[in-house]
């Protein structure tokens, strides 16, 4: 019998932890590029690319995404996923009357010029609390519609992320059946980011099969779990006939007390997959396996 391949995405970034949390965080373009081929020698297909500012804050400046881009692709093959979910500080927050932020949502749309195979879709409206800050995070239905416009144009796959069950059937639903995107469609659920989103949901068994059988048809999905959810998250999702994603976007701890680097998470995740008697899936695999051939 065959044995199943599982796609592992590195996050080595994202839009919010800070160098001062954890030195191994990587912000700038060399220093994304060098860590992303390190995990991908280490077994990750997929690299889910947030991009920063010189002075480490978040952007979603096309030029910056694509000088990360073309120094990842120099250095290896890794799946190319830019994010349209920006970050909380930088050019991603527009300050409010009330005292609240709101997100950028046209900075965000830049993060799709850069050339990448496939972005985030974060077609939700939720409420980001960092920093000793609220920030509403809107993507309305109209919104959601102006960027999966944009994704179809550049011809990039999207990677929809949610969050709870309501995200999977609104818009996800709403624009799959509009034909903004070709099976299999690839989703990206986030776990235990309750405590920094109004929205998220914890993860629980129950919650990750729930939310499982709630997929469109032809769906397939990987499970991103936030802080010590991850390890347990990401197992469970690999039994269901998920994929998975880690890195320091989500966890910055290895173990209660010590700070990780994204490539022990990775070397960490590849290990559980094969100890499970799985294999992690080469670059040329996941691109099978996600359907970037067809586009």
């Amino acid at each position: 019998m065959k044995t199943r391949k599982i796609i592992v995405t590195i996050a080595p970034t994202g839009g919010m932890a800070k160098k001062n949390q954890n030195p191994n965080l990587p912000t700038q373009p060399e220093e994304i590029a060098d860590c992303v081929k390190r995990c991908y020698d280490a077994g990750a297909s997929v690299v889910a690319v947030h991009a920063r500012r010189p002075d480490d804050e978040a952007t979603c400046n096309a030029d910056i995404y694509r000088h990360i881009n073309v120094l990842i692709r120099a250095r290896c093959d890794i799946i190319l996923n830019n994010s349209t979910g920006g970050g909380s500080d930088g050019d991603m927050l527009i300050p409010r009357p009330d005292g609240m932020f709101e997100q950028n949502f046209e900075e965000r749309l830049k993060g799709l010029d850069a050339g990448a195979e496939m972005a985030t879709f974060d077609g939700f409206t939720m409420a980001a609390l960092h920093g000793g800050r609220e920030t509403v995070v809107t993507t309305t239905p109209s919104q959601c519609d102006r960027m999966a416009a944009r994704f179809r144009e550049r011809g990039i796959k999207p990677e929809w992320e949610v969050f709870n069950p309501a995200h999977i059937l609104q818009d996800v639903s709403r624009l799959i059946a509009a034909g903004y995107d070709c099976a299999p469609y690839y989703v990206n659920m986030v776990l235990g980011a309750d405590r920094g989103f109004q929205g998220a949901l914890p993860y629980t068994p129950k919650i990750l099969q729930s939310m499982v059988d709630l997929l469109p048809e032809n769906s397939i999905f990987c499970v991103s779990a936030i802080g010590p959810s991850q390890v347990a998250a990401t197992t469970h999702a690999i039994l269901l006939g998920g994929h998975v994603r880690v890195g320091l976007e989500d966890n910055l701890y290895y173990r209660r007390g010590e700070l990780a680097t994204n490539e022990a998470l990775v070397e960490r995740q590849i290990r559980i997959i094969r100890d499970l008697g799985f294999e992690p899936a080469t670059a040329a695999e996941a691109r099978e396996i996600i359907g970037l051939e067809q586009l």
